[in-house]
């Protein structure tokens, strides 16, 4: 094995080629995405440095080892999440060597991942969100264009990579939906409509996007992008980033608004106005319910702290 560095730009450079032929199974054989297999060689790169820190292979490694992974990280102050979801990867990439006979045993068959407590989304209040959609001023076609964004996020629930990589095809405003294409290339419909709707057709509109439209477009795909950049290319997902956080910062959200917490605040909102959970299941893309019952989590606290601010007997004091 390759010695360890620093330089993360090296790190595709340092791991075992049994690695590296295990990613290459995941893109070809199981489809993964290519924002998944940059996530695994992260996580696999850390794994084979500390490999080689203690002198060992990746054939040699037994389950206490993994075990002293798992705690190696516990202690450099990893986040549960991430330790879990290095460990993840290990265990695959250990179970694909003893499958491919590159080991005898999959060491890791018995190292269990661990739990991850499951935090409640923070949700903005509806009044925060009109304030927030509120302080973008103007009609020019950067501000149509910022007015877009803020509306599809939050009236779509779209996540922010669904949203930069939304193509003009994608769209179909006279019938008022859009096709979204989530994680694992799943596709599926969403309503676009109301507030969204109109400030997506304004976006669309002549004195929208067509003002930032290029002359030449300095990338095949950029012209069927539906979000340009200044520029005129399609807008990343660092830029859309930023332009959700810098409006936060002009009504004092700060650190508390991220594309990902619109999202986790149009589906609070709909379920707190009655939307079936099936519905905003569908809405969202979750392939499983039960990621989207953690909203229904949130709207219970609400309905809590509701009741301890206006209830005289919430708090055990006596009423006269």
């Amino acid at each position: 094995m390759s010695p360890a560095t620093s330089d993360p730009a090296s790190a595709s450079l340092l791991l075992p080629l049994e690695a590296e032929e295990f990613l290459s199974w995941l893109g070809a054989e199981r489809g993964r995405a290519a924002n998944t297999l940059s996530a695994y060689r992260r996580d696999l790169h850390l794994y084979a440095r500390w490999l080689d820190a203690c002198h060992l292979g990746l054939a040699a490694a037994t389950a206490s080892d993994i075990e002293k992974f798992v705690a190696h990280m516990r202690d450099t102050g990893k986040a549960p999440s991430s330790v879990a979801r290095t460990l993840v990867a290990v265990r695959s990439l250990h179970r694909f060597l003893a499958e491919e006979g590159h080991a005898l045993n999959d060491p890791a068959l018995t190292v269990a991942v661990p739990r991850v407590p499951q935090g409640l989304p923070k949700a903005l209040r509806e009044d925060e969100v009109e304030a927030l959609i509120a302080v973008v001023t103007g009609n020019d076609a950067i501000a149509r264009r910022d007015r877009a964004i803020l509306e599809v996020l939050y009236g779509t629930g779209l996540r922010i990579s669904e949203l930069v990589g939304l193509s003009l095809a994608n769209l179909d405003l006279a019938g008022g939906t859009l096709r979204a294409v989530g994680k694992g290339d799943k596709e599926r419909m969403v309503p676009l409509i109301g507030l969204a709707h109109d400030a997506m057709t304004a976006w669309l509109s002549p004195m929208g996007r067509d003002e930032v439209v290029p002359k030449r477009w300095a990338r095949r795909g950029d012209a069927e992008a539906v979000f340009l950049n200044s520029r005129g290319g399609r807008l990343s997902r660092q830029g859309a980033w930023g332009i959700v956080r810098r409006y936060g910062d002009l009504v004092g959200l700060g650190d508390r608004l991220t594309p990902h917490v619109l999202r986790h605040s149009c589906a609070t909102h709909m379920l707190d106005h009655g939307a079936d959970i099936r519905v905003v299941q569908e809405l969202l893309g979750h392939a499983s319910i039960t990621t989207t019952q953690v909203y229904t989590m949130v709207t219970t606290e609400r309905l809590r702290d509701a009741y301890r601010s206006a209830h005289p007997r919430a708090a055990g004091r006596p009423v006269h």
